[in-house]
C-alpha cells in the first residue's frame, strides 16, 4: 500500500498561483493512476485532475486552462500547478492514486483564495 502526503497549500489572493505537491511512500509509483481530489465545505469531494502512467491528463471543466497536473516517476512525486486561481477553487486538495482507481489517498492540504 502506497502512502501520499500532500504539501504545497496555503493562503492567496484570487489571481495568484500555488503548486501542490504529493510524495507517494512504498508501492510502484510509476504505474500508477493518480490524481487530485478537492472538497470545499458543504460540497462533495470532486475530481480535479488526474494523470495515467502513460502521463495522459484530464481536468475538470472548471479548472481547464488554468490547472496543469505532472508527476515525476524518478521522485515518485505528483504536482499540481494551479495559476489564475479563485475564491471557488477555496477546499481541502487530496492526493489519490492507486493500480487503475483511486484507492490511496493523502491526509489533504487546504487552499484558501480571498477575494
Amino acid at each position: 500500500q502506497v502512502r501520499l502526503v500532500e504539501s504545497g497549500g496555503g493562503l492567496v489572493q484570487a489571481g495568484g498561483s500555488l503548486r501542490l505537491s504529493c510524495a507517494a511512500i512504498g508501492g510502484i509509483f510509476d504505474i500508477y493512476l493518480m490524481g487530485w481530489y478537492r472538497q470545499a465545505p458543504g460540497k462533495q469531494r470532486e475530481l480535479v485532475a488526474s494523470i495515467t502512467k502513460d502521463s495522459q491528463t484530464n481536468y475538470a471543466d472548471s479548472v481547464k486552462g488554468r490547472f496543469a497536473i505532472s508527476r515525476d516517476n524518478v521522485k515518485n512525486t505528483l504536482f499540481l500547478q494551479m495559476n489564475s486561481l479563485k475564491p471557488e477553487d477555496t477546499a481541502v486538495y487530496y492526493c489519490s492514486g492507486g493500480l487503475g482507481q483511486f484507492d490511496s489517498w493523502g491526509q489533504g492540504t487546504q487552499v484558501t483564495v480571498s477575494p
